[in-house]
């Protein structure tokens, strides 16, 4: 009868105690633009190291994510943004939605992948490049040759071959477009997107899906992220990953804590812990380039001056113009946009 009431009493109590570990712990809405299976992934990890915190993720491409957060900027509704492209977060930062914060371990990240300020507003993770996904089963049937340089893609034999971001919608739609501005110039930007939406089938919402319909055989060519594409390739898809000579477009994924959040002890440990080394090992598993110094080798696929063919990027352009860029981008090209999903 004792071992009997003493087991109900241990059973009681472990209930209690769940219930009020349960009540305490504290549910962060957190923002984010990374592919679906890379947050399962980082909330798991996150959630084992501070058990008291929850993370409930919004996400969404990095265009409709950005646009969000700046239409809820009178009632901020997010609590951290994670995993959104730094040239976003710099436009956040110019409108005071931000609230500077020194992570942890901050020291030991590469000073190119994180805000120049003191205090910085955001924390880089990784890098996001661009890459062109090319189905070499695909192209030997239609006898397309294989590009080698961005200028290659606006060359007549390409005429509705090629599908991209749009990038309203997509991160790495927009930094192709700003990349594109400044390798070529203002004018000479537009002019080559004049030629190359010439031979674009359709501009989809989505930063991955090129890559993956041209991994299908949907279209022969994606402009697409590298992450993508190794992912493409590496699932067995008989695609190449080509990496224009001009240079590459890129962005970073970074973390930052917005200025009104009710939840400030919950979010610098998450900004803590996207700076950790134990956090940076898992973005490694898939890009080429973390922000942690520790870290970074190189990634199967990609070439191994992969940092190198980056382009000089201009942050500052990129988010200061992103208006002014993306009217006139729709103004000239919208026609083949992807009907959105309802």
């Amino acid at each position: 009868m004792q071992m009997r009431l003493t087991t109900m009493l241990a059973l009681l109590c472990a209930g209690l105690c769940s219930h009020v570990f349960a009540a305490e712990r504290v549910s962060l809405l957190v923002y984010t633009a990374l592919e679906t299976d890379q947050i399962r992934a980082y909330k798991s990890a996150f959630e084992k190291t501070y058990p008291d915190v929850e993370i409930k993720w919004v996400r969404d491409s990095t265009g409709i994510i950005t646009a969000r957060l700046l239409a809820e900027k009178a009632n901020p509704q997010a609590d951290v943004v994670m995993g959104v492209a730094a040239s976003s977060l710099a436009l956040m930062d110019a409108e005071g939605m931000l609230l500077p914060y020194k992570p942890k371990g901050y020291e030991q990240l590469n000073a190119k992948y994180v805000d120049a300020k003191a205090v910085p507003s955001w924390v880089g993770m990784d890098v996001a490049g661009a890459t062109i996904c090319f189905n070499t089963v695909e192209a030997k049937k239609m006898n397309l040759p294989k590009p080698e340089t961005w200028q290659d893609l606006a060359k007549p034999v390409y005429k509705g071959k090629i599908v991209m971001p749009h990038p309203a919608s997509s991160g790495t739609g927009y930094f192709d477009v700003t990349a594109w501005l400044q390798l070529f110039g203002e004018q000479g930007g537009w002019k080559y997107m004049d030629a190359l939406h010439e031979n674009i089938a359709q501009y989809m919402h989505s930063g991955s899906k090129p890559c993956k319909s041209a991994g299908s055989g949907e279209f022969p060519i994606g402009i697409s992220l590298e992450y993508r594409g190794t992912q493409v390739k590496s699932g067995g898809a008989p695609i190449d990953l080509v990496f224009p000579k001009e240079g590459l477009g890129w962005d970073i994924e970074a973390t930052g804590i917005m200025k009104n959040t009710k939840k400030l002890d919950a979010a610098k440990k998450l900004a803590d812990w996207s700076a950790s080394k134990e956090a940076n090992e898992m973005y490694q598993k898939n890009v080429a380039i973390v922000a942690h110094t520790a870290v970074n080798k190189p990634l199967e696929g990609l070439p191994a001056n992969y940092e190198e063919m980056l382009i000089k990027n201009d942050f500052a352009f990129a988010a200061k113009n992103r208006d002014k860029i993306l009217a006139e981008w729709s103004r000239r090209y919208d026609a083949k946009s992807e009907p959105k999903s309802k």
